[in-house]
């Protein structure tokens, strides 16, 4: 299908929420590193509303797609530049690998993106279910580029989280100085978000609620943007994630960053941007 990867990741901030409210459907547009189930959730998503209709709640303006968008609109865009160079999903999953050292590992995915064909997808991923000893988590990081100059879009400003936010969940923005591995610097969006429930389920007890933490680079120079999904459960069973099987992610949001700057992305980071 056109565009289909690059749909699918507009729509998993909109099919994790799962309410009815639109604003909070478009205020969280464009997440990715989920796994494939949740793909295929999100594509019967489209299949009841209309792929046109999706793309706008969810935000996200495809290469060469809504062109003619109206100006003014609360929307959010998030508008994603070719990549300089093809990256493979065994690439991006053996770079997650990398990011855990030591640790066992289940339930790869990849999924690589095509410079040459923007039907193709924009985005890489890599997806595996990671266990370092303390318990299994679900983790992905996906590779995109942004078209400078740089706009408050996904990753760049927790102004957009504040209608989907709850007690608890967090959302931080910092920069890192320009340096040899950054030239030009990077901005830093960290965020703790627990996961909603569908509408009228039965409420979860604190414990059993599964939690997700983000960790958004975005390099000022060229856009190129790595973004580090850790839950601390894994999977998804019956549409919902199964209970949590550890309190923290493998990784702080501190050595998130140092891993998603350091030398086991740093291709990665040069072949998008």
């Amino acid at each position: 299908m056109p565009f289909e990867a690059d749909l699918a990741h507009a729509l998993n901030r909109t099919a994790d929420s799962l309410e009815p409210d639109l604003t909070a459907l478009t205020s969280g547009a464009v997440e990715r590193g989920r796994s494939r189930s949740r793909r295929r959730r999100n594509a019967g998503l489209i299949a009841g509303v209309g792929a046109c209709a999706a793309i706008a709640a969810a935000g996200l303006v495809l290469p060469g797609a809504l062109a003619g968008a109206s100006e003014g609109s609360d929307m959010q865009a998030v508008a994603l530049a070719m990549p300089r160079s093809a990256i493979t999903g065994t690439q991006m999953i053996n770079a997650v690998k990398k990011t855990f050292p030591g640790s066992r590992f289940a339930q790869e995915h990849g999924q690589s993106n095509n410079p040459s064909d923007p039907s193709g997808g924009w985005v890489a991923n890599g997806e595996v279910d990671v266990n370092d000893g303390h318990g299994a988590a679900g983790v992905g990081v996906s590779a995109m580029r942004l078209k400078l100059p740089l706009k408050d879009g996904e990753g760049l400003n927790c102004d957009q989280t504040a209608g989907r936010r709850k007690a608890g969940d967090t959302c931080k923005v910092s920069e890192l100085p320009s340096s040899a591995a950054l030239p030009g610097g990077a901005l830093v969006m960290s965020e703790k978000i627990a996961e909603r429930q569908p509408i009228g389920a039965d409420p979860v007890p604190a414990s059993e609620v599964a939690h997700r933490w983000t960790t958004t680079v975005t390099l000022k120079s060229t856009g190129a943007q790595l973004q580090l999904v850790q839950w601390n459960t894994t999977g998804e069973s019956g549409g919902n994630r199964p209970k949590p099987t550890r309190d923290t992610p493998p990784l702080s949001q501190k050595q998130a960053v140092t891993a998603l700057t350091g030398s086991a992305w740093a291709p990665i980071l040069g072949a998008v941007g």
